[in-house]
């Protein structure tokens, strides 16, 4: 076979191309279809023949390895061979050649040239996909012939496409470039946000029930209109005998041709109505968006086990779920969930526990109350939807709603004062104020509901 000084000359021959196909693998596992197609537009030489590549990545990718192993396997022979003819005794020879392939394996094959490929995917790519292709034509056939025999020694794919298999991994991935400064921040959140989609369901995002501004079916066009122009809603739900009992949903594009009509003002309700569409409050968000697309609904009211009205909520909520708040200049800056006020007063979110409002006072509400949230405290004591200005008087505590209009110009309560009874307040205007629970009759003269 020759002196053992032409066998090492060739064994190093072979080390040395085996990290050309080692850099090969790295580079082709890297580059994307999308840059290799702009590549090949602008007119990069060798774009082409890596497009081709690319085109039939696993089977390539596949040849390089085979090709890999073979340089490899074959210089440890060699060098075992050297080693034997100049040491004479089999055992060290077995375990020198063993020891210095080892290390250049690694150095040589294992880490720098993939190393290389990796941060230079697409200038090793071009350089070498010719030479990758013309072994491809050559040696083809004996690929597949080990892959077949491969795959039935083996179950299962033994390749997957692309950098990552699972969404765990490319999850991992947009946290990489983010970090690197390739997306934003807000980009690394909204791609996060779209597979969380998939794990959230109705009720974590939908308007409780406690807050659904509805309208009974025998209230006429004009109620309607009036409410919906009260609280911002463009719709509204339609309810028969009960919350519970949801017959529809009336659109204000509906109201207001209904409304100009001679006879419409007067007209009900139910007769221009649409049907309303009910899912149930454990259905995900993404299979919900689907079919809210699919049906061209924008509104779903959201029933739980028992059947039960448990909310209701939008496509614009599902859609907040993946971009998040939108703020502009008219909003204020966010307060506190529980911000101490003077007199012994706080305000408190309208989304804040009844049992965390308890342990502030120094009471027990859960017990009493079949609700959760303390703007669900203040509409079981109104016996409606609260807006901003109600206020009662629950368990020795007096509660003041605050609000106003949120971006789609609705109506909604965003926090409540509350103090014990007889105390003064400080109302969002700054000013103080001694809060007078209203009377059943006065209530309905302030603030009318349809």
């Amino acid at each position: 076979m020759g002196s053992p000084t032409a066998q090492l000359v060739v064994a190093i021959a072979l080390v040395l191309l085996a990290g050309v196909f080692a850099a090969a693998d790295a580079a082709i596992s890297t580059v994307s279809q999308a840059r290799t197609d702009g590549l090949v537009r602008i007119g990069r030489a060798g774009a082409r023949q890596l497009a081709a590549v690319v085109a039939e990545r696993r089977r390539h990718i596949n040849l390089l390895l085979l090709l890999r192993l073979s340089c490899e396997l074959t210089a440890t022979v060699l060098v075992t061979v050297s080693f034997v003819h100049w040491f004479g005794e089999l055992w060290l020879a077995v375990l020198l050649s063993a020891v210095v392939m080892v290390v250049v394996s690694y150095v040589l094959i294992g880490v720098g040239p993939r190393t290389i490929g990796r941060q230079h995917p697409y200038r090793v790519g071009t350089t070498v996909a010719g030479l990758v292709r013309v072994l491809g034509s050559v040696l083809g056939p004996l690929s597949r012939l080990l892959i077949v025999i491969g795959n039935a020694i083996t179950p299962g794919q033994g390749f997957r496409e692309g950098p990552f298999s699972s969404e765990v991994e490319l999850r991992e991935l947009v946290d990489m470039a983010q970090e690197r400064g390739v997306v934003e921040d807000s980009e690394r959140e909204m791609i996060h946000s779209v597979f969380e989609l998939g794990d959230t369901v109705a009720r974590e995002v939908m308007v409780p029930r406690t807050e659904i501004v509805w309208i009974e079916r025998t209230k006429t066009v004009r109620q309607a209109l009036a409410l919906a122009l009260r609280t911002g809603f463009t719709r509204v739900p339609v309810i028969g005998e009960s919350v519970d009992d949801i017959v529809g949903v009336v659109n204000i594009k509906d109201l207001m041709p209904a409304f100009m009509d001679p006879d419409g003002p007067s007209t009900v309700v139910d007769a221009v109505m649409n049907p309303a569409s009910f899912v149930p409050d454990s259905k995900r968000l993404d299979e919900l968006l689907k079919e809210m697309q699919r049906t061209h609904n924008h509104m779903a009211i959201a029933v739980d086990e028992y059947g039960g009205t448990a909310g209701l909520l939008s496509i614009e909520d599902i859609l907040e779920e993946i971009v998040g708040e939108i703020t502009d200049e008219s909003d204020t800056d966010e307060r506190p969930e529980v911000e101490e006020l003077e007199g012994g007063a706080v305000r408190v979110s309208s989304r804040l526990g009844i049992d965390d409002l308890g342990e502030l006072f120094g009471i027990d509400l859960e017990e009493d109350h079949d609700v959760e949230t303390v703007g669900g405290l203040l509409a079981e004591r109104l016996g409606r939807v609260p807006l901003p200005g109600a206020e009662a008087e629950v368990a020795g505590l007096r509660l003041f709603a605050e609000g106003g209009k949120d971006r789609r110009g609705r109506m909604r309560i965003t926090s409540v004062v509350v103090h014990p009874a007889d105390a003064e307040a400080v109302t969002e205007s700054g000013a103080r104020r001694r809060t007078r629970v209203p009377q059943p009759e006065e209530r309905d003269r302030r603030v009318e509901h349809a």
